[in-house]
């Protein structure tokens, strides 16, 4: 899909593939998408010339606090039978297996509201280790059944990666980087991106879903067809 964005969002880098990943941390298909997108990134080799940045996407912007027992959640978000939403789990059980992602989904789950990990996604860029904790906050919610809107877990997985957990506690005491925040969200809602996962390349081309590994190799060739005929 062509994306049309106004020149002053272009991030134009020179011998460099420019990835935004547009996703939520509850959301399986993003880690599925996700670990498609680093497959052909590795079979391509072109490892050094991508920069990837997550933007934020709120699957449930208004959930409270305490959550919602996943189930009913999706009853009441999608209907269908208790039969059609285990199987749905298990379609993406295999599709996870498939790209080398372990779900664990707990028998009794609950789906949690995203905004704080998203500011905290947002602030380890400035570490360069985006990626390290957006990766583990799939693996929170996904594989130790954790509440990525709990302070304490959000704190422990920021340690876990490496991160200042005092420095991470002041950006959640502060409300610092809401506004970042919200603006990259804005900006997804002018684009079109109504759902996750969404990867936009150089501002130019983009693949919705947790699509298969070739998808993106595909797009990945086009990108460096351009740079070559350019250089």
């Amino acid at each position: 899909m062509l994306l049309n964005l106004p020149p002053n969002v272009a991030r134009i880098m020179k011998n460099k593939f420019s990835i935004d990943v547009v996703s939520d941390v509850s959301c399986p298909w993003c880690i599925i998408g996700y670990q498609s997108l680093n497959a052909a990134i590795e079979e391509m080799g072109v490892a050094d010339s991508v920069e990837l940045n997550w933007r934020p996407f709120e699957l449930n912007p208004t959930m409270p606090a305490q959550g919602q027992d996943r189930v009913e959640h999706l009853q009441q978000k999608y209907g269908g039978t208790l039969e059609q939403m285990a199987a749905n789990r298990q379609s993406i059980v295999e599709r996870g297996a498939a790209v080398g992602y372990e779900f664990k989904f707990a028998q009794s789950g609950r789906v949690y509201n995203t905004f704080n990990a998203h500011r905290l996604i947002h602030w380890a860029a400035e570490f360069s280790l985006q990626t390290k904790l957006k990766l583990a906050l799939f693996d929170l919610y996904f594989q130790q059944a954790g509440n990525p809107s709990d302070e304490a877990q959000l704190l422990a997985t920021v340690t876990a990666v490496g991160l200042d957990a005092d420095l991470a506690k002041d950006v959640l005491d502060s409300g610092l980087y809401e506004r970042e925040v919200r603006a990259d969200q804005a900006l997804s809602q002018q684009q079109g991106i109504s759902a996750v996962p969404a990867f936009i390349f150089n501002n130019k081309y983009m693949i919705s879903g947790g699509q298969p590994q070739e998808a993106f190799i595909e797009v990945l060739q086009e990108l460096k067809k351009e740079a070559e005929a350019a250089a």
